[in-house]
């Protein structure tokens, strides 16, 4: 097991969420009525386990919740491939079971703040406030792609993708730590077991369906997402890791003046020694900026 010493145990359950089991994790105590509930939601790749050191890091003890998206961690996998408008409806699922009808405050790293960003503005009313960490979007695409990109994925869906295996969750962490030095070796040991799973082959196999890397046959519209990010009236908490190389991709697009046009109420943070996994990298300035931000919206 992981070295990384856990300060706030996680209850877990599953859900059944339109016709999946989706597996989710809580930290503290049942929200009030006069408060919102957490949903923390993760990146692509990732699991809800790794906001463990965010949720550690916390000053006070709040009502989180944060789930396995779909065919990601130990949430079931998906029968036909994946699509990004059915994580807005899991989510938007979700909601239903876990808050009614009251608004709920939205953290979402990489993937999951394009997800909480994209339904904050088609859901504005269920959005009490939205922490959006290095989920800005993607590279824009041209329509001359389009042919070329659904060639690939036509290929693909024939293919059986492999699944990745390790000898331990030592060389697993021991590529966790290659690939994200920042991490420490605590944090990469915890994080290859939120990754892992020992199977009866005795090899760690990475959690997460492997169809998830098969190209998407709809082009990224840039257009569309600015379009439903308009829409927002939740504040806005944005946080970039300044050693992280993913505004850069994005041009013109990711830079600050351009998120200040299209999102109404925006406040932007950058973190000091953090890339793009900057929850794990540094949850406790995360934390921080977080709690502040909770605390005047």
């Amino acid at each position: 097991m992981s070295s990384y010493r856990v300060l706030r145990a996680a209850r877990h359950e599953t859900l059944r969420i339109r016709g999946l089991d989706m597996h989710v994790r809580s930290w503290g105590p049942a929200p009030r009525a006069d408060e919102p509930r957490w949903l923390l939601l993760h990146g692509y790749q990732d699991t809800g386990d790794t906001f463990q050191f965010l949720v550690d890091a916390f000053e006070r003890d709040w009502p989180l919740t944060a789930l396995d998206w779909r065919g990601f961690g130990s949430s079931e996998w998906g029968q036909n491939g994946y699509w990004f408008q059915d994580y807005l409806a899991d989510l938007d699922a979700l909601l239903d079971v876990l808050c009614g009808d009251s608004p709920a405050r939205l953290v979402g790293h990489s993937m999951g703040g394009n997800i909480a960003s994209l339904y904050a503005g088609v859901r504005p009313q269920r959005v009490r406030s939205l922490v959006n960490l290095e989920g800005f979007g993607m590279p824009r695409t041209a329509p001359g792609e389009a042919p070329t990109q659904l060639v690939k994925w036509l290929d693909q869906v024939k293919s059986i993708p492999p699944l990745k295996d390790y000898d331990s969750f030592d060389q697993l962490a021991s590529i966790i730590r290659f690939r994200y030095p920042r991490f420490g070796e605590a944090r990469a040991e915890f994080v290859a077991h939120a990754w892992g799973r020992l199977q009866t082959d005795g090899r760690v196999h990475l959690l997460g369906d492997p169809r998830h890397r098969w190209v998407n046959p709809t082009l990224y519209q840039r257009e569309d997402a600015a379009a439903c990010w308009r829409r927002i009236v939740a504040p806005v908490l944005m946080v970039v890791g300044e050693l992280s190389d993913y505004l850069p991709r994005l041009g013109a697009d990711g830079a600050e003046d351009a998120m200040r046009s299209i999102i109404q109420d925006v406040e932007i943070a950058r973190v000091a020694g953090a890339g793009h996994m900057l929850h794990i990298e540094q949850p406790e300035a995360i934390a921080r900026l977080i709690e502040r931000f909770s605390n005047t919206h």
